[in-house]
C-alpha cells in the first residue's frame, strides 16, 4: 500500500497564488479555504514558491534584533544573526506574495510512491508537498492528512 503513487491521492483542487497577488487577499483565501499554506505558481503554471500562514504570521510578530556580543571593549553583531533580520524585515514589510514566499518549495512527483511522501515529509519538515511534472507544472499537492488518511483508509489495496 505505501508504494501506490502519489498521483492516486493528491488533491487536484489546489488554492494558488501567483507572486503579484497581495498579502491580504492571500490571507483571506487561506482562511476561506481552512489551509495554511498554498503554492504560488506562475502565468504558465510552474511552481515558483510556496506560502505559509506562518509567512503571514511573520508580519504581526515582534522581529528579533540582530545579536551584539561586547566583548574586551569591542562591539560584533553576530552576522547569522543579522541575516536573518534582513530576511525577517523584507518579509514584515512584503506586500505581494512574491516578496513573502518560500522561493525554495519541497516537491514531489506524481509517480513517487506514498512511502517516498511520507519520508520527504518527515526528512524535510514539511506538511504539505506540492506535486509538479517533470517540467515544474503543478498538478496537485499532497498533505500529512492526505498521506495518514490514505494509509489508515486502505485505499489502493
Amino acid at each position: 500500500m505505501p508504494n501506490d503513487l502519489v498521483g492516486q491521492i493528491m488533491s487536484t483542487d489546489v488554492l494558488t497564488f501567483t507572486t503579484t497577488d497581495s498579502v491580504p487577499d492571500a490571507a483571506q483565501a487561506l482562511v476561506d479555504r481552512g489551509v495554511d499554506g498554498a503554492p504560488v505558481v506562475d502565468a504558465g503554471g510552474r511552481l515558483v514558491g510556496m506560502l505559509s500562514s506562518a509567512d503571514l504570521m511573520l508580519q504581526d510578530s515582534n522581529l528579533h534584533l540582530p545579536t551584539v556580543v561586547a566583548m574586551f571593549g569591542v562591539t560584533v553583531e553576530l552576522p547569522l544573526s543579522n541575516r536573518r533580520f534582513d530576511r525577517e524585515l523584507k518579509k514584515a514589510l512584503a506586500s505581494t506574495v512574491g516578496e513573502l514566499m518560500h522561493d525554495d518549495a519541497v516537491t514531489i512527483h506524481p509517480d513517487a510512491t506514498v512511502r517516498d511522501a511520507a519520508t520527504v515529509m518527515h526528512d524535510r519538515d514539511v506538511s504539505r508537498l506540492p506535486v509538479v511534472d517533470r517540467d515544474g507544472k503543478l498538478v496537485g499537492i499532497v498533505g500529512r492528512g492526505d498521506v495518514l488518511r490514505y494509509l489508515v483508509g486502505g485505499e489502493g489495496e
